[in-house]
């Protein structure tokens, strides 16, 4: 009587997404009496129709953006200007090379203090 809430069968795990596991099957789909080129043919309009639903997700996420865009005009034009500076910051990094970037940094270090050197101890040097 304690024992009937136990669990038979395999383990479900979060997020496995229903694949197959060890010890499934794999059944056959199609039997196998398609030829190559309707495979491929069924591949590409499979891709079509992903890239399509891609695209038409996209514009709804816009259309619902505009939609419930509640922000007042000086916080739209405060994350334009965001953006607008992050582009500038990528840009100049990426402009210098590595060569350009170490020789730089050697020039900053040239320029600090040096609390780091062991002062000399003895008088007699």
């Amino acid at each position: 009587a304690d024992y009937e809430a136990v669990q038979r069968g395999p383990l479900r795990l979060k997020g496995s997404g229903g694949g197959l596991g060890i010890g499934e099957n794999r059944g056959r789909t199609g039997g196998g009496e398609e030829g190559l080129g309707e495979r491929k043919k069924k591949k590409a309009k499979d891709k079509a129709q992903i890239l399509e639903q891609i695209v038409s997700s996209k514009k709804q996420e816009e259309e619902k953006k505009r939609g419930l865009d509640k922000r007042t005009p000086a916080q739209v034009a405060y994350e334009k200007m965001q953006e607008k500076r992050q582009m500038e910051r990528i840009l100049k990094k990426a402009s210098k090379t590595h060569k350009q970037r170490v020789e730089d940094f050697n020039r900053h270090l040239d320029t600090l203090t040096e609390h780091y050197d062991i002062p000399k101890v003895s008088w007699t040097k």
